[in-house]
């Protein structure tokens, strides 16, 4: 069974910088996509980061220009490093990892709370 364990969230105050980690472990063939979502509370799911295996990267516009998605193929493992935060960034942040293994399979990272204060 695959299983992806997040780290890295915390309280920090506006300007500040965070970085989090996703790594997924188990069986694991290949890796297609890994990507960063967040949540807030009463709030839709909003797509953050994502990243393919064939390099393709795209961030939602709210955080463009201030995170960066990056992965570590060898430790199977993707990073999202969070500057300049923002109140309005917080939220539970989940990796979200597309596994091949025969067939196509989604994983989800436990999640991970940011806080950001002004």
């Amino acid at each position: 069974q695959v299983q992806l364990v997040e780290s890295g969230g915390g309280l920090v105050q506006a300007g500040g910088s965070l970085r989090l980690s996703c790594a997924a472990s188990g069986t694991i063939f290949s890796i297609n996509a890994m990507d960063w979502y967040r949540q807030a509370p009463g709030k839709q799911r909003e797509l953050v980061a994502t990243s393919t295996s064939g390099g393709r990267i795209n961030y939602a516009d709210s955080v463009k220009g201030r995170f960066t998605i990056s992965r570590d193929n060898a430790k199977n493992t993707v990073y999202l490093q969070m500057n300049s935060l923002k109140p309005e960034d917080t939220a539970v942040y989940y990796c979200r990892v597309v596994i091949i293994n025969h067939r196509s399979l989604e994983v989800w990272g436990q999640g991970t709370l940011v806080t950001v204060s002004s």
